[in-house]
């Protein structure tokens, strides 16, 4: 048994184990938002394995795993929602489109917001729609904007979408 492995390690010997995929992810206890098992149950999982497999692999039950795996899962979303957060507040053009707003007028706005800045948008409008739709997910129906969002434009261009949370 080699460091990480743990009890029913060899029981897929073909697959890698938690630590060599760890490793070859470059995971960083010290840097990182999940703890070490949160990240091998996720490193796991990612490369196909069932639940029950990983908690024969750790040692553990699959109520383990799964709850390991959510809370991790609850982790990542936190850790991707605090870049958004940063990437819209250094962003220099940041748009807000107002609930029931027409997807199609998107574009124009954030052109206008970006030509006021100085800032060039890297996508055409139909390009510019789809990456608003796509990252608003569920705010977007359609054509209609659901919920209120901000997009935010990047000195570079890129464009960053995220929903408008009111506290």
């Amino acid at each position: 048994m080699t460091d990480g492995d743990a009890p029913g390690e060899d029981a897929d010997s073909d697959a890698p184990t938690a630590a060599e995929l760890l490793g070859q992810a470059g995971f960083d206890a010290d840097s990182n938002v999940l703890t070490r098992r949160q990240a091998e149950v996720l490193a796991l999982r990612e490369h196909g394995l069932r639940q029950a497999d990983i908690a024969d692999r750790l040692g553990t039950s699959r109520a383990n795993v799964s709850s390991v795996e959510a809370s991790a899962r609850e982790n990542v979303e936190k850790a991707r929602e605090t870049v958004s957060f940063a990437d819209a507040l250094s962003a220099p053009v940041r748009v807000r489109v107002d609930e029931g707003t027409d997807l199609y007028d998107v574009p124009d706005l954030v052109y206008e917001a970006c030509d006021e800045a100085g800032v060039k948008v890297g996508y055409a409008a139909p390009e510019l729609m789809k990456v608003v739709s796509d990252a608003a997910g569920d705010a977007v129906h359609g054509r209609e904007v659901r919920a209120e969002l901000l997009v935010g434009v990047t000195a570079d261009g890129q464009v960053r979408v995220r929903r408008a949370h009111e506290e």
